[in-house]
């Protein structure tokens, strides 16, 4: 699928260093661009994110917003450019669609916020089935991983402006990932992808290089994942959930140390 638009842009800076002249010298931005999934030709969300993987950003938030439960039941999909930014066309299965309208919802997303356009407080939590206990990770492995994860962020060397996940394997090995401006679609973008990989990408967990709030475990566990690496902090409210749900809460991994929050049996 071709990119619309490129998701670095270009800009003039002025450097001041402390104690010397300015120096002008060129600049590299992230783009960040309104991006509508667009289901059966209904607008359902708007989010801010850097325009390219936007195929895997559409199946992964389908898949982790309850949308649809497998990838099957997407039958087609086009991005496009429009005046404002950029519509993915997704054509839902029949009963999918019928069941995204009843319980549609006004929903505008922003690059740092879970709960933009929710209509009601007790709409914020999705009810979770508890994962299962098939995965284990060995901890020893996590450093490599750590290691790895620039190698998924191209903009980011660049602008120092993006988010990362990744899929770890159990060996430790970093086999994809993808990077957007906002952590959310940056995790979507994940899912999708390793929804598409299908079983080759069923073992092992995710690392996120920002930290864990509670949209964060909740789209993982949606998907299926039992383990989640954050480089950074987890909320309260993303402990909570991560307990309920049975979802391993891994945050501050760092070379050398981690944070276990929930669920240590799988690790080791």
């Amino acid at each position: 699928m071709s990119q619309t638009l490129p998701p670095v842009g270009a800009a003039s800076r002025l450097i001041w260093p402390r104690a010397q002249r300015e120096i002008a010298a060129p600049d590299h931005l992230a783009e960040e661009v309104p991006v509508a999934l667009v289901y059966n030709g209904i607008s359902h969300v708007v989010m801010m994110a850097s325009p390219k993987d936007l195929h895997y950003f559409a199946v992964g938030f389908s898949l982790s917003e309850g949308i649809i439960e497998n990838r099957q039941e997407i039958y087609g999909m086009e991005v496009v450019q429009v005046c404002n930014g950029l519509e993915v066309q997704i054509e839902l299965s029949s009963r999918r669609f019928m069941g995204l309208k009843e319980r549609r919802r006004a929903l505008a997303g922003r690059t740092g916020c879970g709960v933009c356009g929710v209509e009601q407080l007790n709409d914020i939590g999705k009810p979770l089935a508890p994962l299962p206990f098939t995965q284990t990770f060995d901890l020893n492995h996590l450093d490599r991983a750590l290691s790895q994860l620039t190698q998924f962020q191209p903009v980011g060397q660049l602008t120092g402006c993006t988010h990362a996940a990744a899929w770890i394997q159990p060996s430790g090995e970093l086999v994809g990932g993808h990077e957007d401006v906002g952590r959310h679609v940056a995790l979507d973008k994940l899912l999708g992808h390793r929804a598409e990989e299908g079983e080759s990408w069923q073992s092992g967990a995710v690392l996120v290089s920002s930290r864990a709030s509670y949209e964060m475990v909740q789209k993982s566990a949606m998907c299926g994942v039992e383990i989640l690496f954050a480089v950074s902090a987890a909320t309260t409210l993303a402990v909570d959930v991560a307990e309920r749900c049975n979802l391993t809460l891994v945050g501050f991994s760092k070379p050398g140390r981690a944070t276990i929050y929930t669920h240590p049996q799988r690790l080791y």
